[in-house]
């Protein structure tokens, strides 16, 4: 059993899901494995809504899986990057991956595209 913030999880599976499994988290994090500001990384996820995006970014953030930075600069920025601790987190978000594109293939319904606007992270790829 593990406890966070007066949570219970019954294991460690439930206890990394509490971490990754929010809508869109692992595929935000798979785009954030190289440091993006928040219109690169909305660009290249147009099917997740900004609100969605903006809530889950302040989550990573809260776990200490991203950083946040913000440049003074006109105009604004801010990048979003991994830290060390949600970069351990990668071949995790690697394996999900490669779990992902071995059950596409026994699918007959599901039909890859190769643009960067489907589901499949295009960083697996590189």
């Amino acid at each position: 059993m593990y406890r966070i913030e007066n949570k219970e999880y019954p294991c460690s599976t439930s206890l990394t899901m509490k971490f990754i499994g929010g809508k869109w988290k692992a595929v935000i994090l798979m785009h954030l494995i190289k440091p993006k500001r928040y219109h690169q990384l909305r660009k290249e996820l147009p099917m997740v809504t900004e609100r969605t995006i903006g809530l889950q970014l302040k989550e990573l953030e809260e776990d200490g899986l991203i950083s946040r930075k913000v440049f003074t600069d006109k105009p604004l920025k801010v990048e979003y990057a991994m830290t060390e601790f949600g970069r351990t987190l990668i071949p995790v978000l690697t394996g999900i991956a490669a779990w992902g594109k071995k059950a596409a293939s026994r699918q007959e319904r599901i039909e890859e595209f190769p643009d960067i606007e489907n589901l499949e992270c295009s960083i697996i790829e590189q």
